[in-house]
């Protein structure tokens, strides 16, 4: 038996992905990166905004159409969310995410629908994980679960409930299993990885919990990936500029800069308390990279918010930035904060702002990316180009899937070496280098 599994949305979602694929490997499943020769389908979904939701339901057809004879499953956080309710006779079942111990009862045909609002305890959740589904040489290693910020628009806690850190011996261990098995890369991820520990031990344990995982032996890097702006941790700066394990890139979602609109998401910052953060960043860790994510469109902003926004975006310089448009998700507190009218004409000028924020962005990536050109890094192999001299490639200021690239020449690679690289050049959001033998 054959079992494909397409997986949607964010690294947490690819984590429990490849839980679900452990699982199914256990039951006598082989896994296929082919699903017309599935036996089973797994469409692990995303529930987080209207697009990715869209994206969801399209894929799940479009992969039912193309195995009409296969078992399809409708997994993740789309399923949890919605699936009480949901009307869907195409699935043979629906899973959610809360307690992935439960899957083989779907995967074996015992229950055609398995949602419930308990969640597991962190000493029963699965920690090991017998093939990744990220690139060669990098993994992702989940921390804890859900969140307790309740951002007004925000719909993860309705979905992954309110935080549950793991045990930190329990993330120590995992950490060790996967730099035995080769891994160099490990992205650290949580929805808030500054509250980690909060639940359990009473106070934030991140900084703890890196200083661990950065004294670990063995060949391998840390990137931070995803840490609240409202609750970054103390010490975390010095922890990073004194391990050269834990890479200095910071993802922080700030979300927007204007005062009136943070207040409305449920956030105590504003454009000085933020930039006043990226700088005292970039003042211990002048090679520090930073990424954000930026939401146009959020009840209340008007054309001073966003000339706030902007002028937050040309200070702080990002290396990296996202930008996406406020969906209005049912139950959340900022549903009810507009009409559905109003909030499509809201869209509708928030779409403008976007293009000329990402044009002022596009002009900050490209000039922060020239301070590479003319210096050594270890990069990670992604891909060898086949027929070429070449390698894609992510040195130490790129994350996996979100930033851009390394174009390298030279001979010899493949796909998860790590080698040592010159920059020499920069294209668009990419770069260029040449392989240092």
């Amino acid at each position: 038996m054959k079992i494909y599994i397409e997986s949607l949305g964010c690294a947490k979602n690819q984590v429990d992905s490849e839980i679900l694929l452990t699982y199914a490997e256990e039951n006598g499943y082989e896994k296929t990166d082919d699903p017309a020769s599935a036996d089973v389908i797994v469409v692990n979904t995303c529930g987080f905004i209207e697009s990715a939701k869209t994206e969801s339901i399209d894929t799940f057809f479009s992969l039912k159409e193309a195995n009409p004879n296969a078992r399809i499953i409708l997994a993740g956080c789309l399923a949890e969310r919605y699936g009480r309710e949901m009307e869907l006779d195409e699935a043979d079942a629906i899973f959610g995410n809360h307690d992935l111990s439960l899957f083989p009862k779907v995967l074996n045909g015992k229950a055609d629908r398995i949602l419930i609002p308990e969640y597991p305890d962190p000493d029963r959740e699965r920690d090991d994980r017998k093939e990744l589904l990220g690139y060669k040489g990098s993994a992702y290693l989940k921390i804890s679960e859900g969140c307790n910020h309740r951002c007004a628009y925000c719909a993860i806690p309705l979905i992954r409930g309110p935080l549950r850190s793991r045990p930190m011996e329990k993330i120590i261990k995992e950490a060790e299993r996967l730099i035995a098995s080769g891994v160099y890369e490990i992205n650290v991820i949580a929805q808030d990885l500054g509250a980690y520990g909060l639940d359990i031990y009473g106070k934030q344990m991140f900084v703890p919990l890196m200083d661990k995982l950065s004294s670990l032996d063995g060949d391998f890097v840390l990137r931070m990936l995803y840490i609240h702006p409202d609750t970054f941790p103390e010490g975390l700066v010095e922890l990073t500029r004194d391990r050269a394990k834990i890479l200095p890139y910071f993802d922080i979602p700030f979300q927007h800069a204007d005062r009136k609109v943070l207040r409305g998401m449920g956030r105590t910052g504003d454009r000085e308390i933020y930039t006043a953060l990226v700088r005292s960043i970039r003042d211990a860790l002048p090679d520090a990279v930073i990424r954000t994510t930026l939401m146009l469109g959020f009840p209340g902003e008007d054309e001073e918010a966003f000339e706030e926004l902007k002028r937050f975006a040309e200070e702080a310089e990002f290396d990296w930035m996202g930008s996406f448009l406020y969906s209005r998700e049912e139950d959340t507190p900022a549903y009810d904060m507009r009409g559905e009218k109003e909030h499509l004409k809201a869209h509708k000028k928030a779409a403008v702002w976007q293009k000329e924020l990402e044009a002022i962005q596009e002009k900050i990536t490209a000039k922060r990316l020239r301070r590479f050109i003319g210096k050594e890094y270890k990069a990670i192999i992604e891909e060898k180009v086949e027929g070429e001299d070449l390698a894609i490639g992510r040195i130490y200021a790129q994350a996996p899937d979100v930033d851009g690239l390394t174009v390298i020449m030279g001979r010899g690679m493949e796909s998860g070496d790590v080698v040592k690289i010159g920059v020499s050049n920069v294209r668009g959001i990419d770069l260029e280098g040449v392989l240092i033998v």
